[in-house]
């Protein structure tokens, strides 16, 4: 994936939570609509993101405008909305009714506008997909992410995962080998220690989540997490407790870079490029994002075995939405239909889109090619999470309330800061949670 990707996909995690109070202000989107509804005139709008380099939405577009509808359906128009303000760009026109009738967007933006009537369930969708196949193509698990107590507020579009990666050359520099799990991770992070290279790379500064992310994904691999099966946030397990006391171990030994909860994505990177992160927690997209030398020396390692033996990731399924503002709900299901039947050359010719979700596009040889990725396909995607683990996998609602938070931001600068203890900062959180989720 490009720089440009990751940096988009960034702002996929802001939560959408607080933006239900603005949804009126419609104004902000005059400058982003032709006016109408999700598909005046006869036009079925698809609104999507610039989730990779330049090439995505040219060839997006493309495939949605060859588009050709059965008799009766409505054909498609295509627009690209910027990640600059897209939340409100969304909200407004949800909200005025002059919205899209088939989009991607934020990550949990379909939760936020189920809760508000807003969103057309995918059922019967996936009920056709089972007997054109579609259904059982998509990688095991995803499609249940997407499922609340009404039906399914989306579909499963591409994935943002998170996963540990390591620079070969460092890692024989300090005669220390790939991590397996907790323990031969310390030792690795030992050994690299000695040649003047943090092993625990990370970054929670401005806009930079993973900081955050990677400690949930610890929580996670230990059988924790930040909710429980009522979607109540429930963070002061011994799990979560383990889970924390470990990374704070890794603070205190020097094992993470003391300025690591004031660097941007951009500050890691630079950090990987002057080979003084030797192993570091990442997106799939970061040997690409490094680029130049170092890229090819930069690896996917193994999932992580807790003391438990339990192995876990948060990750991120982006995914695309049908709105109930439609010209044809028939028509909305027809052209998603079509869509990711013909989707798969965003991925085989390299226009940086995140992971795919089908694996029929894993199975080609120009994704095949890509050994990091086929290896994050195979070893991580089976023991990714979302944030509703460990009470469950079916994003909801609440989930907005840590998807890229300030809550958020302090807990994992105060952990990664080593001025606090485990239990603390976890109470910290849950408190944090509870009371955006009270608001």
């Amino acid at each position: 994936m490009s720089t440009q990707s990751q940096q988009g996909l960034a702002f996929t995690r802001r939560g959408f939570l607080g933006l239900a109070g603005t949804a009126g202000a419609a104004s902000v989107l005059a400058a982003c609509t032709t006016g109408g509804g999700g598909g005046s005139g006869g036009t079925l709008k698809f609104w999507n993101m610039p989730w990779g380099n330049p090439e995505f939405n040219k060839l997006d577009k493309q495939i949605t405008l060859d588009y050709k509808p059965k008799s009766g359906l409505p054909k498609a128009s295509y627009q690209v909305v910027q990640w600059a303000n897209f939340t409100q760009t969304f909200s407004s026109a949800v909200a005025s009714k002059t919205g899209p009738a088939v989009s991607s967007g934020g990550g949990t933006q379909a939760f936020l506008f189920e809760s508000q009537g807003a969103i057309a369930y995918a059922d019967d969708l996936l009920d056709s997909w089972k007997k054109n196949g579609l259904y059982d193509d998509f990688l095991p698990g995803l499609i249940d992410t997407m499922k609340v107590d009404k039906g399914y507020a989306a579909v499963p579009y591409n994935l943002d995962m998170r996963v540990l990666w390591y620079n070969k050359s460092l890692l024989d520099q300090a005669g220390a080998t790939p991590p397996t799990d907790w323990q031969s991770f310390l030792d690795a992070c030992e050994a690299l220690k000695k040649i003047g290279v943090y092993g625990y790379g990370t970054a929670a500064g401005a806009g930079a989540y993973t900081g955050s992310h990677i400690l949930v994904s610890w929580m996670i691999g230990n059988g924790g997490g930040l909710f429980d099966e009522d979607h109540q946030p429930n963070c002061v397990t011994p799990e979560n407790i383990e889970a924390i006391n470990f990374v704070l171990e890794c603070v205190s030994k020097g094992y993470v870079d003391p300025a690591s909860g004031t660097y941007t994505s951009a500050n890691a990177q630079d950090q990987w490029k002057a080979k003084k992160f030797g192993m570091g927690f990442d997106t799939g997209g970061l040997a690409n994002n490094v680029g130049g030398d170092i890229k090819n020396d930069l690896l996917v390692g193994t999932p992580l075995k807790s003391p438990k033996g339990t192995q876990g990731m948060l990750f991120f399924p982006n995914n695309i939405m049908m709105y109930t503002n439609t010209p044809s709900q028939k028509g909305s299901e027809a052209f998603l239909t079509y869509y990711y039947q013909n989707m798969a050359p965003l991925w085989t010719k390299n226009t940086g889109i995140g992971l795919p979700p089908l694996k029929s596009i894993t199975e080609t040889k120009e994704f095949q090619a890509d050994a990091n990725n086929v290896k994050i396909i195979q070893e991580w995607q089976p023991i990714a999470r979302t944030w509703a683990a460990p009470g469950g996998n079916s994003l909801f609602l609440g989930v907005t309330a840590v998807d890229g938070t300030p809550i958020m931001d302090t807990f994992a600068q105060s952990v990664l800061g080593g001025k606090t203890d485990a239990k603390s900062a976890l109470q910290q959180l849950q408190d944090g949670i509870k009371s955006a989720l009270n608001k």
